[in-house]
């Protein structure tokens, strides 16, 4: 069977219809898609502005931090520097304290040194240089001195007698009466502070004499 449609305007009217519903479908489509656009844009403008304040927030909190770390910085830079001040006072103290120490164990060690019939008349110290001047009746006094100086710990050996010379001195109350005076010159040199252990007591025949410095540093000590 064939089936013949005269009526060709309805037919034009519902291509017509058909046209117009794609139409506004598009459009809806569109305007959807345009409304999802603006809504994500939205929120990533929203969540850019959200970064951008917890950085600015962190910035902020990080300059914070490096000021407050500078000042601590500083306030041990200072410490550091008053440390220094104040150990290098400490090591001045200390070898003030050791170069003290030295010329009294000196002293003690030379009294100590001193046999009978010998005297001294003048004891100086110039850095490590000690010179020793005095009086002896005897040679072997002399010598007992020398060896007792050398058995010091605080003097670089060997003790050297760089002068000696003999006067005849007048007896008082007897005019015909006269005595040898042996008058001498040693000279040593101390030993390093760092590397001087304590004095050792003085041997042999150099009994221990008092002897009484003066507070320049010479002394005159004084024997039988």
């Amino acid at each position: 069977m064939i089936r013949i449609n005269l009526l060709g305007r309805e037919r034009q009217v519902k291509k017509k219809a058909i046209a117009f519903d794609i139409g506004r479908r598009v459009t809806a489509l569109c305007s959807v898609l345009l409304v999802l656009t603006a809504v994500g844009i939205g929120y990533w403008y929203y969540s850019l502005r959200q970064r951008s304040t917890e950085l600015d927030a962190a910035i902020l909190s990080a300059q914070r931090e490096q000021t407050r770390l500078q000042s601590i910085i500083r306030e041990v830079a200072a410490f550091d520097e008053q440390r220094s001040a104040l150990q290098e006072r400490v090591t001045l103290i200390e070898q003030l304290r050791s170069g003290q120490s030295i010329p009294v164990q000196l002293l003690d060690q030379v009294s100590k040194s001193l046999p009978d019939m010998l005297w001294l008349t003048d004891l100086d110290q110039k850095g490590n240089d000690v010179t020793i001047e005095g009086q002896s009746t005897t040679l072997i006094a002399l010598s007992d001195f020398v060896g007792n100086l050398g058995n010091s710990s605080l003097l670089v050996k060997p003790i050297e007698i760089v002068n000696s010379q003999v006067d005849s001195v007048a007896i008082p109350g007897q005019k015909a009466a006269k005595v040898d005076l042996i008058k001498f010159t040693v000279k040593a040199q101390l030993v390093p502070p760092k590397n001087a252990p304590p004095p050792l007591p003085a041997r042999g025949r150099g009994a221990a004499r008092g002897a009484t410095p003066s507070p320049a540093g010479r002394g005159a000590a004084g024997g039988r």
